[in-house]
């Protein structure tokens, strides 16, 4: 293992760890004023089934990655209503008396089911269903969406800049382009969608997410010379580390890297110029000055399109900064959260949905399978119902898979798909369902999803 090999190491606990705080109040104003007037009326616990999905994928492109799932069940435990909470609501007058008297024992005691962490969605795939009393299941909607909607964008990204970039290695390298919870989640999201490392170590703490970092320009300018800046790397960190060769002349940065370290240096990075005229360069000089085996990493606002331009240059690793935590031009997935059944007065099934121009919703509990044609996608099918007595299973589609798997149930989440071994379940996952995409799936140009959402009447 070289000083630049990402490295791994088992997420640190302390012996005791603090309370985690609560996630009840990163929601919105109108959730828990909809309680408040739903108990007066007494709908509070009507059961219902809500739906998040995405009625497009963002910026045209042909697929989305399903992201943040193993954070929102870990955040879905704190959902309490504490003390501080409660006087906040109280203080504020944001809910009678009576709702904050039912928001002190909230506990989500539905299920819901949806998409594994890593999976693949279309435009109306049923990436997540809710299930429970209404008020128990509204005041979700705002915490599933910012997370999922945050966490797919960075996914999406990430996938197609992992699809670019082929069996080359990524690092992701945002956090300093993001808010700062919102780059390891956004390192995390990198992670699971292809990319094999992170310059986070929060990241790499909580989640168990390799890392990989040495030295930026000011380390260069620090020194008198990029001679002593160099030397004083490598006895730090030893010749198999990657010494950063722009800050000056990228020639004579080369020049220097070799005659200060060897022939075994590691790796050189490149943050500037025009990449592939200055990689081939680069490759050409470390050959004649007999370093055949060190490695060239770029950096420098890298997405997805520049990745695919470098496919032919002698480049061996990228570093992905702003357009991976920023969803490459799609900050966000675009989902949305609707009730689509409750049950009615008479105790029977209601299917109920959003009639709005341009953004309508299907009513109806779904079913979602993926239709398999010798081991190729081939669509998106989903089985609609009013109710819960005809919901298709997998054995009246033998020829698809599968999309649904429960993920709470009866208020308890499952802690697989929660903690640095839900994120390696994701990421493994991933790959191994990124496979079955036809080959028109894996392009970057804008175009129709890869697949088409069929439904049918269950």
């Amino acid at each position: 293992m070289t000083r630049e090999t990402p490295q791994r190491h088992a997420p640190l606990r302390p012996a005791t760890e603090a309370p985690r705080a609560s996630s009840a109040l990163l929601t919105d104003r109108y959730e828990l004023t909809m309680i408040d007037a739903a108990l007066r009326d007494g709908t509070a616990s009507r059961p219902c089934v809500f739906e998040l999905f995405g009625r497009r994928l963002p910026g045209a492109r042909r697929f989305g990655v399903v992201a943040g799932t193993g954070r929102l069940l870990q955040e879905l435990r704190d959902f309490r209503f504490g003390d501080d909470e409660l006087r906040y609501l109280r203080d504020h007058r944001v809910v009678s008396a009576d709702t904050v008297a039912f928001l002190e024992d909230y506990r989500f005691r539905g299920t819901i089911r949806g998409y594994r962490e890593g999976e693949l969605y279309f435009p109306g795939s049923p990436i997540l269903t809710v299930e429970g009393g209404f008020a128990e299941a509204v005041v979700l909607e705002t915490l599933a969406l910012s997370i999922l909607n945050h966490d797919s964008a960075v996914a999406n990204a990430a996938a197609r800049m992992s699809i670019a970039a082929g069996d080359r290695p990524l690092a992701e390298m945002g956090s300093r382009r993001a808010a700062e919870r919102s780059a390891v989640a956004a390192a995390r999201a990198a992670y699971i969608a292809g990319f094999g490392a992170t310059s986070n170590l929060e990241a790499g703490r909580i989640w168990g997410i390799p890392t990989m970092g040495t030295a930026a320009h000011a380390w260069t300018l620090l020194h008198d010379t990029e001679e002593q800046a160099f030397r004083s790397q490598i006895d730090a960190l030893g010749v198999d580390t990657t010494l950063l060769i722009d800050t000056y002349d990228i020639r004579e940065g080369v020049a220097t890297a070799i005659r200060v370290a060897g022939t075994a240096l590691g790796g050189v990075r490149i943050d500037s110029g025009d990449l592939p005229t200055v990689a081939a360069e680069v490759r050409a000089q470390l050959d004649e000055l007999g370093a055949t085996n060190t490695r060239i990493t770029v950096t420098s606002d890298l997405d997805e399109f520049a990745i695919a331009a470098l496919a032919a240059s002698p480049v061996d690793a990228y570093g992905v900064g702003t357009s991976v935590v920023t969803g490459s031009g799609a900050p966000t997935a675009g989902m949305v959260y609707k009730l689509v059944a409750r049950q009615g007065g008479d105790g029977g099934w209601v299917s109920v949905a959003k009639a709005s121009a341009d953004k309508s919703s299907k009513g109806g509990r779904k079913a979602a399978f993926r239709t398999l044609d010798r081991g190729t996608a081939t669509s998106e099918l989903i089985a609609v119902s009013d109710g819960f007595e005809k919901i298709h299973t997998a054995a009246a589609h033998p020829d698809a898979r599968a999309l649904q798997v429960t993920l709470v149930d009866r208020g308890e989440p499952d802690a697989s798909f929660e903690g640095p071994a839900g994120v390696d379940a994701a990421r493994a996952h991933h790959a191994l369902v990124r496979e079955e995409l036809p080959v028109k799936g894996l392009a970057l140009s804008r175009s129709e999803p890869a697949l088409p959402t069929v439904y049918i009447d269950a």
